[in-house]
């Protein structure tokens, strides 16, 4: 999700807060492996991903990949303990990285093909239906497949917040080739106190 900045004139030597923070877009997720090379085959063969260089300057064994507008970054574990416990139940409300995908049929073939389990369900909410997939990668980290553009983006206050734009080919078809845009127009005010709360929220999660 990309948000505007708003900043206002410098008045009487003062200058108040910009209303929201810098320009954000999902750059990469980041995972500690047991095997960083059969993760690699394991992105690179169901998702598509595609290895690409790593900075020269790291001294620890890794990976990295991209593909659909995202990198997703591997890190080899020192120790066992490092990497969560692979759960042999697949239970959708975990912690889970999310790609929204076109065809979902195609990809549960895959899966079934390289024996990969998964699990599905259906969300709907007023007649509009979105279809979920999911399932572990090697490590035990949760992977979802929806077409959750089927929903409409709804923002819950009166200020309305700006979709991504998107430079990434790939990731525009998904919105029909257009940058949606929302402006936060004259409710600047509220996305302040969103984001301070939202702030506050997050520093109150770091100190505990």
């Amino acid at each position: 999700m990309v948000l505007e900045i708003v900043e206002e004139e410098v008045i009487g030597g003062s200058a108040s807060l910009s209303l929201s923070p810098p320009p954000l877009i999902l750059n990469h997720v980041s995972f500690v492996v047991r095997s960083v090379g059969r993760s690699v085959r394991f992105y690179e063969e169901v998702l598509g991903f595609v290895s690409v260089k790593r900075p020269s300057s790291f001294k620890f064994h890794g990976a990295w990949l991209y593909n659909h507008g995202i990198g997703i970054h591997l890190l080899q574990c020192n120790s066992l303990d490092e990497v969560p416990k692979k759960k042999g139940i697949i239970n959708p409300k975990e912690n889970h990285i999310s790609f929204q995908c076109s065809n979902i049929h195609l990809l549960k073939r895959k899966l079934e093909e390289m024996g990969v389990e998964y699990v599905t369900a259906i969300v709907e909410d007023s007649g509009i239906q979105v279809d979920q997939l999911f399932f572990h990668d090697p490590d035990g980290y949760m992977v979802e497949i929806c077409n959750c553009d089927n929903l409409p983006v709804i923002p819950l206050s009166s200020c309305p917040m700006k979709l991504p734009y998107m430079k990434d080919p790939m990731l525009s078809s998904f919105f029909g080739g257009k940058g949606y845009k929302l402006q936060f127009g004259s409710c600047g005010a509220e996305a302040e106190s969103m984001f301070m709360e939202s702030l506050v929220t997050d520093m109150m999660d770091i100190s505990f």
